[in-house]
């Protein structure tokens, strides 16, 4: 074998060392620290992943709860799997996309702010995918056990708020007895007098529409229905004094003299704000109860090998 044969070989022998192992200086970031169910985590993704909950917390992790972290989203995934749960990369992206959109950036924007922090985007999108497929699986297997009942928030807010925060739903029609905005005060007074007066003949929403509509200068509006969350509390305590095909009392705006004909008041199974809040809390704590005991449950099953 001649000098320069000999030569030719070592050089391809060294191209295919480095193709296979790595080049000497990235080998250390590339060893793996774990397998988990046969897929390795290595320096490198411990590195990543640290950089990027410093970005997103503002906090240094310790080594053990990156590990721990990367450790369940493996197990997270595969379980996900198991139940046909695996998004698409076009689900990944558009998650990433909406992510970006709420920090008033584009994907791309989101990407190049990643990469300046020496993060690979593919990091946070391999979390975004652990976190969607875990979501989904959680909440579909246990929707059941995660339910809050009315019961629930109720005893959660104790009987005499839950029924102080009753909640009804209102069918009203607002009426106004026009006054032009330059008239004096003495007409504005006749009118207010006059609608009193009106308040001891209407007896229900038709007799409201009878009237109203073949009075001068006066007018009854379409149909509104609102629930008890939706309109301000003056009114709402308003209404509830009001007997239902009444008026309410009248009122002076820019408009002339205005009051409401309530033609339905009814209980409501929609939400008050508070309840709204008590029982979203209530759901989450549950949701964060039952996601630690399955994650336990699927990491004791997996094969997790330490290196």
């Amino acid at each position: 074998m001649t000098a320069k044969n000999s030569f030719r070989m070592l050089a391809a022998s060294c191209i295919a060392a480095v193709l296979v192992f790595g080049s000497a200086t990235t080998l250390p970031a590339q060893n793996v620290v774990v397998m988990v169910n046969g897929e390795p985590i290595t320096n490198y993704d411990i590195d990543q992943r640290s950089k990027l909950t410093q970005l997103s917390s503002r906090a240094t992790p310790s080594r053990q709860q990156v590990l721990d972290e990367l450790i369940n989203e493996k197990v997270k995934i595969k379980e996900g799997k198991k139940f046909g749960i695996d998004p698409s990369a076009a689900d990944i992206d558009a998650a990433f996309a909406s992510m970006g959109s709420r920090m008033r950036m584009s994907s791309e924007q989101l990407e190049k702010t990643l990469e300046n922090q020496g993060i690979r985007p593919d990091t946070l999108k391999r979390r975004i995918r652990a976190e969607m497929v875990w979501s989904n699986l959680v909440r579909g297997r246990f929707k059941s056990s995660m339910m809050v009942s009315e019961q629930d928030v109720r005893a959660a807010l104790g009987e005499s708020e839950a029924q102080a925060g009753e909640n009804f739903e209102y069918q009203m029609q607002p009426v106004v007895l026009i006054v032009p905005r330059s008239a004096p005060n003495a007409s504005r007074e006749a009118r207010f007098k006059e609608a009193e007066a009106l308040r001891g003949r209407v007896q229900s929403c038709a007799d409201a529409n009878t009237i109203f509509k073949a009075m001068p200068n006066a007018a009854i509006r379409s149909m509104v229905i609102k629930t008890s969350a939706e309109i301000p509390q003056s009114l709402r305590e308003i209404l509830d004094k009001t007997p239902v095909g009444h008026l309410t009392a009248p009122e002076v705006t820019k408009q002339g003299v205005e009051m409401v004909a309530l033609c339905s008041r009814k209980p409501s199974t929609a939400d008050t704000p508070k309840k709204r809040e008590i029982r979203e809390k209530m759901t989450a704590e549950k949701f964060e109860k039952k996601s630690k005991e399955y994650l336990q449950e699927v990491r004791k099953a997996a094969m997790i090998e330490y290196r």
